[in-house]
């Protein structure tokens, strides 16, 4: 009778077992959110920025490994990569990618149109197809706008500010990057409003830098404004030793430009759009879709001049710029 009961007890538990859900029985962890980081610039450089947004990703209670995971790709400065870097991301299927700069943004766009899509650096987002308009974006991207018009025309201004009697401004360019065209238009026709010569030299790679700086060189150009590329920025320690090496003042739009060695910048901060981002990662998180987060634009720019450069070139920062500077380098 016993051993009856004890087989038919093995005989239930046994069949309950296959008929139980499998949580019931050995329940597992629910898998972390991820998030995915396609980069435009160097990893070494990306450090600067990728900072402040995990620092706003920490503020917004997120501890990587804990509560939530990310993976990065960078191309190093080769816009050529993104598409690929962007269908890596893909796979790994995560809750949202964050695009650096606008050509990140339009690789991870061609690579989905499902996966939320934030960007620190968006830029002519509507024309590109990125966003139906800035205040519903209606897609799977948003994020912020920091590439504000008439900001390039403000950089000539401060290229015949610290050199005053300039006739002749060179530009590096990187026409790779389809954010550069409005740019050069503006500093063109800002140039003729100040009766300068205007020459441009292209450097689409890093190793084509040191060539359009030596053109300018020859060019006999007497100050530089370096466009606002995430190639460009990235190469931000050599264009400042190039530039110095060969005497020509330097004007950017990044103070990241500055603090590797750089003249002067007038331009958004990087370090608050990348802090700033991690909100629209955390509304998407919680539910939100791109298509309902407006895209936001800067509210301050930012000024940064470096005496150590400024005396090497031999430049006398004018104390009307100093007062207005956010951050002198010493």
């Amino acid at each position: 009778m016993y051993e009856m009961r004890r087989r038919d007890f093995i005989t239930l538990l046994s069949s309950s077992a296959v008929a139980w859900p499998l949580g019931a029985v050995a329940q597992s962890p629910p898998k972390r959110p991820l998030v995915a980081y396609l980069g435009a610039s160097t990893q070494t450089f990306s450090a600067g920025i990728v900072g402040p947004f995990m620092q706003g990703m920490r503020e917004l209670g997120y501890v990587e490994g804990n509560n939530f995971d990310i993976v990065y790709r960078y191309s190093e400065g080769y816009q050529d990569k993104l598409p690929t870097l962007a269908q890596e991301l893909v796979q790994l299927k995560p809750n949202v990618i964050v695009a650096s700069a606008m050509i990140s943004a339009v690789a991870a766009k061609n690579a989905t149109s499902t996966i939320p899509i934030v960007s620190p650096g968006l830029a002519d987002a509507v024309r590109l197809g990125l966003i139906a308009s800035e205040a519903r974006p209606g897609g799977n991207v948003t994020g912020l706008e920091p590439y504000v018009a008439g900001l390039p025309a403000k950089q000539m201004e401060l290229a015949r500010e610290i050199v005053p009697r300039a006739i002749r401004v060179g530009l590096l360019t990187d026409v790779k990057d389809q954010k550069v065209i409005p740019q050069i238009h503006e500093l063109e026709v800002a140039g003729r409003a100040l009766e300068v010569t205007v020459v441009a030299a292209d450097a689409s790679r890093p190793e084509e830098i040191d060539g359009a700086l030596q053109t300018l060189a020859n060019e006999h150009v007497e100050v530089v404004i370096v466009l606002q590329t995430s190639m460009l920025v990235s190469e931000s320690q050599r264009i400042a030793t190039l530039a110095l090496a060969k005497k020509l003042p330097t004007v950017y739009g990044y103070r990241e430009h500055v603090v590797a060695g750089g003249l002067i910048s007038y331009g958004v901060d990087l370090r608050w759009t990348f802090h700033r981002s991690a909100y629209f990662v955390d509304k998407i998180l919680h539910g939100a879709t791109p298509s309902d987060l407006p895209v936001e634009f800067p509210t301050k720019m930012w000024l940064a001049a470096n005496f150590k450069t400024a005396r090497a070139l031999g430049i006398t920062v004018p104390q009307t710029l100093l007062v207005r500077a956010d951050e002198v380098i010493e």
